[in-house]
């Protein structure tokens, strides 16, 4: 059995970690993740470097996710292949809700001829797992998939307005509230105060806090106890106001419709 480094005995203790947590297979998760729009393509010495590994651990992880055709080899550069989306696909098809809300968000940007969006909280971001655009079916750009930043969006502010209130001031303080765009909140009391307005309200709006003239207003969608699972937004480059007027009554209808159903 190959000995861990310090530093990795060091955080199987930390983030508790037991004996048959597999070495081997978080490094090769945590490899595939280094790429992005950011790296779409990579050398063994990039990736080994992004995560700081041995040379020969990052080439062996390479070679195999290359031969199981998860990755291309192009010279000294690798890149993700199309048999990636197996692993999207696998979970968009057994997660009940991604397909009860893909439906709804296509018939909203239809209607409303904005985008639509359905997302869901993991760790200290948003990720989108439906979504449409009023003029194509198949997402485009920040599609399915996509992550923003839950501080500054309404899709995020909705979701963490749910959290019990220790969980929610652990976020603030291990989050880093950086600057989006020139109107984003940076201030952990101010950010908590819109938060607590999101559970107040039933809904949130944001505008131009995580993308400069885009606004977004987002509601919460809760299955049959009250439980919180993921948000529906609506978003365009529109006020504030006029999102509350004329898109809110459609999305919490929406809501509404669907709290029987989801799990």
């Amino acid at each position: 059995m190959t000995r861990l480094r310090p530093t990795d005995a060091a955080r199987r203790q930390t983030e508790g970690l037991g004996p048959d947590h597999s070495e081997a297979l978080a490094r090769g998760l945590q490899i595939m993740a280094t790429f992005g729009a950011e790296h779409p393509s990579q050398s063994l010495s990039d990736v080994a470097r992004r995560i700081d590994l041995p040379r020969a651990t990052v080439r062996r992880a390479l070679l195999t996710m290359e031969a199981l055709g998860y990755l291309s080899q192009d010279g000294r550069q690798f890149r993700l292949t199309p048999r990636v989306l197996h692993l999207a696909r696998a979970y968009l098809t057994a997660n009940g809700v991604s397909v009860l809300l893909q439906p709804v968000c296509d018939r909203i940007a239809t209607f409303a001829q904005h985008s639509c969006t359905a997302a869901v909280l993991e760790n200290d971001e948003v990720v989108m797992i439906a979504r449409a655009l009023p003029t194509q079916r198949v997402p485009v750009g920040a599609g399915i998939g996509y992550r923003i930043p839950a501080y500054c969006s309404a899709l995020g502010r909705v979701l963490l307005a749910a959290l019990p209130p220790d969980a929610l001031d652990a976020f603030l303080a291990r989050t880093d509230l950086r600057p989006v765009t020139p109107l984003t909140l940076t201030d952990p009391h101010a950010i908590k105060a819109r938060i607590d307005d999101a559970r107040r309200d039933g809904f949130c709006v944001v505008d131009g806090e995580a993308e400069a003239g885009f606004c977004s207003i987002a509601v919460p969608l809760r299955r049959f106890d009250g439980t919180v699972v993921a948000a529906l937004n609506i978003g365009a480059a529109a006020t504030a106001a006029d999102l509350v007027a004329q898109m809110l009554p459609l999305l919490q209808a929406e809501a509404a419709a669907l709290s029987g159903t989801l799990a």
